[in-house]
């Protein structure tokens, strides 16, 4: 079945030569529009697109887009999305002076949404993370990606990921699945955590990997959480068993985060609010994506990731919503989108390519998802009537989507 989307006041991110996997440097300035345009789809995939006045075709189903705008779907590359409860109180404290690391130290934090989701049914946390998804998908994200990690028990961890595979039967949206069981250390292991790390390495991933639950392996890896020695065991272990590495680094501290996930080749290091020179040239020539959160940055006062010293550097910069219930208790890319231009100061094109196509490549999905090309899937959104692609990170209060298509159907 072919599907029109016609009379597109402009067709924006549109790729018309090679196809690229990631933007890096002075590449994430430029971006591709078509104004005036059509969109068709055939199959779930792009057909074609280009100028209306070219379409002299016709199609099974139509649908009329004067004065709108039409955006490839944002891909939301890090999100801790299953989860048993929120954490109001917890901002309450922040607020009254408590740090995040004192409100982990007495139990709080990750280790008080383990005790919840240990005590939520698989179903519960099902329902919960459908209708996540749901506003998600109405704020114009196409594919996400959902860590585990508020389970930091064998049993708790692998229901998590059990909630995450149905997830990925049963909805439209694109979704990878990570394994984060070094998310926090339990209270039990304060004081011998490399026990723990046994615990994960021995236990919880050979379970993980026999259910095939995991694309991925992941570790905090920060002051007052994973050691770098930690870090490259669990890391170590997850590869022996199929799973690519991703690093949670730099968000308290300069870690060794970032060096480490580049030894081992991970697909990306995400936070990122600690950056020196060192993690900057370390980043450079290899296939690791920098991904910056800003929504967790604005939430806990953090300090700004240079985003714009990594840019100038000739790296690429990824930006995710980190969605959770402690640090970031939001879904809205628009909002990330937003951020990035006005607290980081990139450009709308540069802001574009880091919540589109290099959060694709963050999630290993480049080559199908984060832009419109032929032959990519069918996941675009249809604006409100808007001015400009410019007015998407300017009106930062709005939801300005219209109509959702993932696969090419809308949803």
């Amino acid at each position: 079945m072919q599907i029109l989307i016609k009379n597109i006041k402009e067709l924006v991110q549109v790729e018309t030569g090679q196809q690229k996997l990631r933007a890096m440097g002075k590449e994430m300035a430029q971006m591709e529009t078509v104004k005036d345009a059509y969109l068709l789809v055939e199959d779930g995939k792009i057909k074609a697109f280009g100028k209306m006045s070219e379409w002299n075709g016709t199609a099974d189903r139509e649908f009329d887009a004067t004065g709108r705008m039409v955006f490839p779907t944002f891909c939301d590359s890090h999100t801790h999305l299953v989860y048993a409860n929120s954490r109001e109180h917890e901002f309450v404290d922040k607020i009254r002076g408590l740090s995040y690391e004192e409100i982990a130290k007495r139990g709080g934090g990750i280790l008080n949404s383990a005790k919840a989701t240990a005590a939520a049914s698989e179903d519960e946390l099902y329902d919960m993370g459908q209708q996540r998804l749901e506003e998600a998908m109405r704020l114009g994200t196409g594919a996400i990606e959902i860590k585990s990690g508020y389970g930091l028990t064998t049993e708790s961890e692998l229901k998590l990921l059990r909630v995450i595979r149905r997830l990925k039967e049963n909805s439209p949206l694109t979704i990878k699945s990570n394994f984060l069981g070094a998310h926090g250390i339990p209270m039990e292991y304060r004081g011998h955590q490399e026990d723990y790390v046994d615990l994960v390495i021995n236990e919880m991933i050979p379970h993980v990997a026999d259910e095939g639950l995991a694309d991925f392996i992941d570790v905090f890896c920060d002051q007052g959480f994973f050691t770098v020695e930690d870090t490259a065991r669990i890391l170590e272990a997850g590869i022996k068993h199929g799973m690519r590495p991703k690093i949670h680094a730099n968000e308290m501290a300069i870690s060794g985060g970032v060096q480490v996930g580049v030894k081992y080749n991970a697909i990306s290091v995400d936070h990122l609010e600690q950056m020196g020179d060192a993690e900057i040239e370390c980043l450079k020539g290899t296939d690791t994506m920098p991904t910056i959160l800003p929504g967790c940055a604005f939430f806990l006062n953090l300090p700004l990731s240079p985003a714009r010293r990594m840019i100038e550097a000739g790296l690429p910069v990824a930006m995710a919503s980190d969605y959770n219930p402690g640090t970031s208790p939001s879904c809205n890319m628009q909002l990330i989108l937003s951020m990035a231009c006005i607290r980081y100061r990139l450009t709308p094109e540069e802001a574009l390519n880091a919540t589109t196509l290099n959060t694709a490549y963050a999630m290993g999905v480049s080559h199908e998802l984060g832009s419109i090309a032929v032959g990519k899937r069918a996941n675009f959104y249809i604006t409100k009537p808007i001015a400009s692609y410019e007015y998407m990170p300017y009106s930062y209060g709005e939801n300005k989507v219209d109509r959702v298509f993932l696969n090419g159907v809308e949803v």
